[in-house]
Order: C-alpha cells, then structure tokens, then sequence
C-alpha cells in the first residue's frame, strides 16, 4: 500500500482545527482508556487500518490489556467492559452509523444512564473526531504500521501528527 498524500502538509490549517477540537476532547474531562477504546472501535467499524493500528498501540501504551484489545470487536459478548464502557461503545456504534439507524431511542437512553449532558456532548466530539480522521487516513491511504505512541502528555492525531 501506497500512501496517496501528506494531508498534513496539503491543509496544514484543516489539521490545525482538527487538533484543537482533539485537545479539547483530551482535556474534556474523560477518561483517556475510554476514548482510546471509542476511538478503536469507530476505527474498526469504518475499516481505517491506519487508526486501528495507532489507537491499538496508544491504549497498550496507557496499560490496556491485551484481552480487552481483542474483544472490542465483541464487546457485546464479553464480561470484560464496564457499564460506562459499554454504553461509550454502544454510543460509538450509533454515531458512527448514523445514516443506518440514525441514533436509536435505547442506545441514547443507555449513554445517558452513565454520563451527564456535558460528557454525552465531549463523548460525540470524540466519536465526530475520530470518523473524521478515519475519512482522512482511508481516503488518502495513510500507511499502518509505522506509527509510535508519542509522550502521555501530547495529544495525538492520526495520523502520527502530535502537539503538546
């Protein structure tokens, strides 16, 4: 695979306005374990290789289990997801395909049931975010693998550009 282009460097101020909403997201409120598995998940479902690689590498780097990596895929069915966890995936899926089933009445009461008006709010900016970098990576074939977790303290945006 062959990367088409260097978006970055194409729209460097389309990237600048993406990494100010990504340091908003970051410093939100949220939890960082739970927005890297949002962001894996959203990954996955719109098939950005790219983005399922980098965010698989960041939650490993921010202690996620191997275990829980492998299931997110099947969250549904394992026991290894909170509540919160589950209703963040649920949330993802949702938005994520909206044009499908726009945002069901139960996967909306599910969110609400385990995070307030503001972090509903913060978690749809993440999953907003996240689906627009996977348009990004895929339409213009950012190459997976070479990819390395920056510093914890950074904010990281697909792909591979960080900021403090």
């Amino acid at each position: 695979m062959q990367s088409r282009m260097e978006y970055a460097k194409a729209a460097p101020g389309a990237i600048t306005a993406m990494i100010g909403l990504e340091t908003y997201i970051r410093h939100c409120g949220l939890e960082q374990p739970l927005l890297e598995l949002v962001k894996l998940r959203a990954s996955q479902i719109n098939g950005c290789a790219y983005c399922v690689d980098m965010h698989t590498k960041d939650a490993r780097a921010g202690g996620e289990t191997e275990q829980r990596l492998y299931a997110v895929t099947v969250w549904e069915e394992t026991p290894f997801f909170s509540e919160r966890e589950r209703a963040a995936l649920a949330w993802t899926e949702a938005i994520t395909l909206v044009g499908k089933d726009h945002v069901p009445d139960e996967v909306y009461q599910q969110a609400r049931r385990s995070f307030s008006e503001k972090e509903l709010v913060d978690l749809t900016l993440a999953i907003v975010a996240i689906n627009g970098w996977n348009r990004l990576a895929i339409s213009f074939r950012a190459v997976p693998g070479t990819y390395q977790p920056a510093s914890q303290k950074h904010v990281k945006a697909d792909p591979g550009v960080s900021v403090s």
